[in-house]
């Protein structure tokens, strides 16, 4: 397997462009499913503090035996404690949990956007990174309008937006938006939860490569210059999402595949979810 493709973050970090997300992995086995995916080789692990793992996830990466710096590890801040006005304490509670000094990336998980409270945590975020807590910060599930007024309010841009994107929910104007500014695209949920592995051009293309629908689908997403974290707790499948590098699917394949947009949610809607 070749290795992950880093990509340069604005802020000068590099991220690896494929890693591990463990959003639904119950506490109970995030110690084990993350241990298989370290093993595997993936290095960049994203949870988040409202997922209830942090724990198993710091004790797969102590156990590893990684060095600290190989790894890139991504937590987010929940809309109750920024609305509450605990975000400076949210963060070093979280690496309590991860058994960390600080983390790679840190984002603000949803806007909520009915009181802006999301423009004051942006500005405590710059706070945690100048105190050294989390070396890039960014956001998730933020539109157009909500960058916008966290880059008018702040000194920094985010160097990441995670928001839901896979070939039925591409979220064009959000990417756009991103490369407007200079912000990496960060895909959640890029396999739709395998909604889309019986869509002609991705099974098409699976049969030409000998390969799954759901390795098309990483692709996809690599070569379009996302970064992604599929999930599994199947062993199998954590080594198969990982094994995406032994081919390249052809302009035409990409084509076809961007063709399936239409719109479909798995998750909220941020112009109207208000989470917490």
């Amino acid at each position: 397997m070749t290795a992950v493709p880093n990509i340069t973050l604005n802020d000068g970090h590099q991220i690896p462009q494929l890693g591990f997300g463990v959003w639904q992995v119950p506490a109970d086995s995030a110690e084990e499913v993350v241990t298989t995916a370290l093993e595997t080789g993936y290095r960049h692990i994203d949870t988040a503090a409202i997922y209830g793992n942090e724990e198993g996830v710091g004790a797969a990466i102590a156990k590893s035996g990684l060095a600290r710096e190989d790894l890139f590890i991504t937590t987010k801040l929940w809309v109750t404690d920024f609305k509450q006005g605990r975000t400076k304490d949210a963060l070093p509670t979280s690496l309590e949990k991860l058994g960390l000094d600080y983390v790679d990336l840190y984002l603000i998980h949803w806007p909520s956007p009915e009181d802006e409270k999301y423009v004051q945590a942006w500005l405590d975020l710059e706070e945690l990174k100048a105190q050294g807590l989390t070396r890039s910060i960014g956001v998730s599930n933020f539109l157009p309008d909500h960058l916008e007024k966290v880059i008018a309010a702040g000194r920094e841009v985010p160097a990441v937006n995670q928001v839901e994107i896979h070939p039925i929910l591409q979220q064009r104007e959000i990417q756009e938006a991103n490369r407007k500014h200079g912000i990496a695209t960060q895909a959640w949920s890029p396999l739709a939860q395998g909604k889309v592995f019986e869509e002609t051009p991705v099974v098409q293309a699976a049969e030409e490569h000998g390969v799954t629908p759901a390795q098309v689908v990483i692709r996809w997403h690599l070569q379009a210059g996302r970064i992604l974290f599929p999930k599994s707790v199947t062993p199998e499948r954590i080594r198969s999402n990982f094994d995406v590098f032994g081919f390249e699917l052809s302009e035409a394949q990409m084509r076809a595949i961007d063709d399936l947009e239409r719109g479909e949610r798995i998750g909220g809607d941020p112009a109207t979810l208000n989470p917490g």
